[in-house]
């Protein structure tokens, strides 16, 4: 399992660092970004996907062997994947 974190979407809410300081670094401003590769070890992924799910603004992604979001966390960044029923 490994972790990143898109700049793009942090808004240094440091949910992350505070749930697996471990794992993840934050600047001044909270801002957060992953130690080392990413890379996490398994002792630590429980932890690991506990901080994905808590990132409100979804910046945690994790990356699978291919590189590319796991499909679970592909699903949470657009709602679960289910369509919402029409009014």
């Amino acid at each position: 399992m490994r972790l990143r974190v898109d700049p793009l979407k942090c808004q240094g809410h440091a949910r992350c660092f505070a749930l697996v300081p471990e794992l993840f670094d934050v600047d001044d401003y909270g801002m957060s970004s992953v130690k080392g590769d990413g890379t996490v070890a398994p002792a630590l992924e429980e932890r690991a996907r506990l901080a994905v799910a808590n990132c409100p603004e979804f910046a945690i992604e994790e990356i699978t062997d291919e590189g590319d979001p796991s499909p679970a966390q592909a699903l949470s960044r657009h709602g679960g994947g289910a369509p919402r029923p029409s009014r």
